[in-house]
């Protein structure tokens, strides 16, 4: 199966699906940290490639409600409009099966109610972080480790200039359960 990481960096979502046998290719504007098959620029280049599958990460930076304090700004300068505009060419590019990611936010009343809402803690990691999934062809994830003890860790990170890099990347335990359930 040909798999799409859209807007992923780490390599850790593609990794998890080529170690399943899949054709994966992860995409973003940043360059990958990992070595394997990755695009580095717009999405929308390779949008259109005859994929089979489509895991979106779109920035959540103008949609997730942790930001809702700048919500006017953002909409009165459009900056909140090309967010919405972005997540929303994900989930109409036509690609069969589409899981797209992103924390509690706008687009459960832009769009849809999310399909699911997962935590790092269901998937072998002690942190909570409320993470919408919005799925078309695929089925909701089934959580593999339940942990018991929890820390809002992300949520507690000190401002650095990396921390949105850092607070942005996908759980080991989640792009493992993607692979081994969704591929």
């Amino acid at each position: 199966m040909r798999v799409l990481i859209a807007c992923e960096y780490s390599g850790k979502v593609r990794d998890a699906f080529i170690s399943k046998g899949h054709d994966a290719t992860s995409c973003d504007i940043l360059d990958t940290e990992k070595p394997g098959p990755h695009y580095k620029g717009d999405v929308r280049d390779i949008l259109g490639n005859g994929w089979d599958m489509l895991i979106g990460f779109p920035p959540c930076t103008h949609l997730a409600s942790s930001g809702a304090r700048w919500f006017r700004e953002k909409q009165a300068d459009g900056r909140q409009q090309e967010g919405i505009d972005f997540f929303m060419l994900l989930a109409n590019s036509g690609v069969p099966r589409i899981a797209l990611e992103n924390p509690i936010g706008i687009m459960s009343s832009r769009y849809r109610k999310p399909d699911q809402i997962i935590q790092p803690w269901q998937f072998g990691h002690g942190e909570t972080k409320a993470t919408c999934l919005w799925l078309t062809g695929l089925p909701k994830l089934v959580p593999t480790n339940t942990v018991e003890g929890r820390e809002p860790r992300m949520w507690k990170l000190p401002p650095s200039k990396d921390r949105a890099k850092i607070r942005s990347e996908t759980y080991q335990g989640i792009a493992s359960a993607m692979a081994d359930q969704w591929g």
